[in-house]
């Protein structure tokens, strides 16, 4: 699949193309919310970590020097906390082109504080996408951040802007909040010097 390749929609159930479809986010659509929904929940999913794997030619970097924005990733007992909307069937034009770097739709059970649960989709960025960057140290990715941006702002807002929204819906994710503090430091040594 290629960087620009279209994202494709994957039905959880036997649901009418006019009924309204839960959207789970776990980046940017935590607080970028730049779409109209009928209804915004906190939700989690099991077996997936969020990581700073996937490439960003689009948005926080460029072709020639890809940002790193974040992807989901299989790990057994993982819990990644996000932002469920419920969106109608519309909506997907939108959040379809702002996804399209790499990310296709898939199906997902997510749930909600009160333990009540739904199935719905969420973009996932897989290994072997052409925008896939893949593991790499906290620190190396810290450092790939500090020194991305691209038509939407600068990679360290992204991070920053994410660590933040974590902390509104109070989860503590090693990987995002590790990151985070590499990114700090490298500032705070780079005013110093």
């Amino acid at each position: 699949m290629t960087a620009d390749a279209r994202p494709r929609s994957t039905p959880t159930d036997a649901r009418s193309a006019a009924d309204p479809v839960w959207v789970f986010g776990y980046g940017s659509l935590i607080y970028k919310v730049d779409f109209p929904y009928l209804e915004r929940r906190p939700a989690q999913i099991r077996g997936w970590a969020r990581r700073f794997w996937q490439g960003s030619h689009d948005h926080r970097g460029t072709p020639d020097a890809p940002g790193r924005v974040v992807t989901l990733v299989r790990e057994a007992g993982a819990v990644c906390v996000g932002m469920a909307y419920l969106v109608t069937p519309d909506v997907f034009a939108h959040l379809d082109h702002r996804e399209k770097n790499g990310y296709v739709r898939i199906g997902v059970d997510m749930e909600f504080g009160d333990r009540s649960a739904v199935g719905g989709v969420v973009y996932f960025a897989a290994e072997g996408n052409e925008a896939y960057l893949g593991p790499a140290p906290e620190a190396a990715i810290a450092r790939h951040i500090a020194r991305s941006k691209g038509p939407s702002g600068p990679n360290r807002d992204y991070l920053l802007h994410l660590a933040d929204a974590l902390r509104a819906l109070e989860d503590y994710d090693p990987h995002v909040f590790a990151i985070e503090r590499h990114l700090r430091e490298f500032e705070r040594e780079a005013v110093a010097a």
